[in-house]
């Protein structure tokens, strides 16, 4: 064990232990770079100036500069550069610039979570006091108390808040915010990237409406986009936004040394090719570092992951820096402790955090200088967010990325450059997937009546409103379309997922303290939340006693265990229309409308440190029927094979393509499936889908339409490259793995690509 030492001594160690250095597949250092600074410019309010110089800021970054410049002339545009240049004062200058000469003027700030905006209004109010100016800032969000949102209303010349509280606290109650609608002159979007699938498809439709009602008090605000580094950020920000945009991209901001380490676990069966688990790896690295004091950050991908590398490190640390020396940080978690832990990171009193990607973002968390990945984040994008979160400005830093054995995790790790130098992916959005537009105009209706050949973000909605119309929900008088129902659209929608509705997780440990500690949606809902399931929150154990489904609660009671629960879906798919389709030699590739059956079947209980199946229990919920659009393919001629050995090679497949497909198309792993069929109903060939997972799509599966190809080849490629000799978890995973499981799975791979050999 080492004693207590700075970062360098640590990377030293590891470059010297023999079972370390082992496992390092590869060591990547990018220096550090200098910044390129220019002067203040002339116009710039002398308070501002001061309160900089104040900072110790005696001249602007580059970008800082344009930023100011299109944002003074009235011009929308877009930043995009790294995590920790200096973003904020991109939008904050203008913004403060323009209240200074006219005290009349109004901005509307929007942050996709409320820890963000939080974070951002303690920065903001930070730059007010030290100019010494009155300039009234404040956060309008659900946690807003009842008798300060009055006060917002009237007087507020900033307002920050989030897509769903703009969607449905701000927007349906236009009339009482008329001050700030007849005065906007900017609409800042922080951090646009996240704005991609169907949260971006929500959020394009509330900017619709937003826009809408500006038009109406006949203000005609700049938009101001911030993001990090996609392909495509000025298209992603012209379609959320409506509007044409400029685009930053040169970085002016210094950067600190970095060291990428890219270490794999040792494999503990050779046979079968399986690596000691990433998670226990963590564990080791991790303990090092916090058993040093040095401030070390965690990714995991899933909420329970967070929870048990948690719950393995309390268990390795707390003699050394206390059980709260280290916390775990997710969606779920009640704003007032999220709050506690991110001041804690700042002040130094939290050594690690370990947490989900809702810690990738621009949530100020002091001076980290270890990040560890486990597991590839799904897109290098996230990827570099994840890395910038540590070694700020000229501060050095390690980033650890620790490979599991899935397909894409090994991939990465084999193909180090595929990381450095890929260009990131592209964001997609689909503002007029008819479930969420209709959504929309119903909410835009009950805003605003629509006038007769009235369009709504430039797209004729004529047809939509007679629907509506035959629905009862609207009524047609004087050549406008009024909202008619008594219901309050806003409220049954929600912008983060699919359904429209959370599942609240109740604590009942103590009958005379029961209180929500959680919420979920209902999709997760279905393998996390089953009667008998184990909740992880904060490292802290719950048992599932009951989940009312009809009212959508989950009662939970704190236990002990030894072990974690994990479950099964069962899907049956039905093609309801074919929209697309064109054919190859030997494949029939379609793209179009599917209904989608699932069912949690089964969980199963799945030990502490081995990870072995210790028991397993049925699971008692209503079947869910998504409808969605889906891209297939399907063999024209099966091979001469016995049905077991097909279904073998087709799950082989299955298990590549899932960990493929993300790095084509920007998602997360879970937000496309990948299903096989031995015998379609729809043509009663073998056939795979693939599939979004929210209602009516997204657009992810019309990207894998055009790509399929390129996916199906690197998924050979991926499975012809693993060292294995018949498939193992880093290639064909364990449902595949027969005699003939790799050699099945690259013959169908073969077969679908119409390829005779090979």
């Amino acid at each position: 064990m080492l004693g207590k030492r700075q970062l360098q001594d640590i990377i030293n160690w590891m470059k010297q232990t023999k079972e370390i250095n082992e496992n390092i597949v590869h060591w990547e250092t990018i220096e550090g770079k200098e910044s390129n600074d220019v002067p203040f410019p002339e116009k710039l309010h002398p308070r501002l100036q001061a309160a900089l110089e104040k900072r110790g800021i005696t001249s602007l970054y580059s970008h800082q500069r344009e930023a100011f410049d299109y944002g003074m002339k009235g011009m929308d545009f877009t930043a995009v550069t790294p995590t920790a240049s200096g973003k904020t004062l991109c939008y904050n200058l203008p913004v403060l610039q323009t209240i200074l000469e006219n005290a009349e003027a109004r901005a509307l700030y929007m942050f996709p979570t409320k820890a963000l905006s939080y974070d951002q209004k303690s920065e903001l109010n930070e730059l007010i006091d030290e100019a010494g100016i009155e300039i009234k800032s404040y956060t309008y969000d659900g946690d807003t108390p009842a008798n300060i949102r009055q006060k917002i209303r009237k007087a507020g010349q900033i307002v920050i808040t989030n897509p769903d509280m703009l969607h449905s606290g701000i927007l349906p109650h236009h009339t009482k915010w008329v001050s700030l609608f007849e005065n906007l002159k900017f609409i800042i979007i922080d951090e646009l990237h996240i704005y991609r699938g169907v949260f971006g498809s929500h959020t394009a439709n509330v900017i619709r409406r937003l826009k809408r009602i500006c038009h109406f008090y006949g203000s005609d605000p700049v938009f101001i986009c911030t993001s990090a580094t996609i392909a495509n950020p000025k298209e992603l920000a012209e379609a959320l936004t409506g509007k044409t945009m400029h685009l930053i991209d040169q970085n002016g901001a210094p950067s600190g040394r970095k060291h990428f380490v890219f270490y794999n676990p040792p494999i503990v069966n050779k046979q079968l090719n399986i690596r000691r688990s990433a998670t226990l790896e963590v564990r080791k690295l991790a303990g090092e570092f916090l058993n040093n004091k040095i401030q070390t950050i965690i990714f995991a991908k899933s909420r329970v992951r967070v929870e048990i590398i948690l719950t393995y490190l309390q268990e390795l640390i707390k003699d050394k820096i206390g059980l709260k020396g280290i916390r775990g940080y997710r969606g779920g978690y009640l704003p007032t402790e999220r709050r506690e832990i991110e001041r804690g990171l700042r002040n130094g009193d939290i050594y690690g955090v370990v947490s989900t990607n809702a810690l990738e973002l621009g949530v100020d968390i002091g001076q980290l200088q270890v990040c560890i990945m486990t597991g590839y984040p799904g897109t290098i994008a996230s990827a570099w967010q994840q890395a910038g979160r540590v070694g700020r400005r000229h501060g050095e830093a390690l980033i650890l990325y620790v490979a599991s054995s899935a397909p894409l995790d090994q991939y990465i790790i084999n193909h180090p450059e595929y990381f450095f130098k890929q260009s990131p992916e592209v964001a997609r959005i689909n503002p007029d997937n008819l479930i969420i537009l209709i959504d929309h105009i119903k909410c835009a209706a009950f805003e605003l009546p629509f006038k007769k050949g009235e369009t709504f973000g430039g797209l004729d909605v004529e047809d939509v409103l007679d629907y509506l119309l035959d629905q009862k929900v609207l009524v047609f008088s004087g050549y406008k379309y009024y909202w008619m129902s008594d219901s309050f659209p806003a409220h049954n929608i929600s912008l983060r997922s699919a359904s429209q509705e959370n599942v609240v997780i109740i604590d009942q440990t103590n009958i005379a303290h029961v209180h929500v500690i959680g919420e979920m949606d209902t999709f997760s809902a279905l393998t996390l939340l089953h009667d008998e399931a184990i909740y992880m929150h904060q490292g802290v154990q719950y048992q599932v006693e009951k989940l009312d489904w009809e009212e959508k609660k989950a009662f939970v009671r704190e236990v002990q265990t030894d072990y974690y629960t994990d479950a099964n879906l069962a899907v049956d798919l039905k093609v309801l229309e074919v929209d697309k389709e064109r054919e190859t030699f030997a494949a029939q590739i379609q793209y179009g409308d599917v209904a989608v059956q699932a069912m949690a079947t089964i969980f199963k209980k799945i030990k502490f440190e081995t990870h072995e199946n210790i028991g397993s229990g049925p699971i008692h919920l209503p079947e869910q029927i998504l409808h969605t659009t889906s891209t297939w393919i399907s063999l024209k001629d099966e091979p001469d094979w016995h049905k077991d050995r097909l279904e073998q090679g087709l799950l082989g497949v299955t298990h590549v393509l899932k960990n493929m497909v993300p790095m084509y198309v920007m998602c997360d792993p879970s937000d496309v499936y990948v299903t096989p069929q031995l015998k379609s109903s729809h043509n009663e060939k073998p056939t795979i889908f693939l599939y979004d997972r929210y209602p009516g799509g997204v657009g992810l599966s019309d990207q894998i339409y055009d790509k399929i190809t390129d996916i199906f080849m690197e998924a050979r490629e991926m499975i012809k490259n693993c060292p294995c000799e018949n498939g193992c978890p880093s290639c064909i995973g364990t449902d595949g793995i027969s005699q003939n499981g790799k050699k099945d799975a690259i013959t169908l791979l073969n077969a679908f690509l119409s390829v005779k050999k090979g």
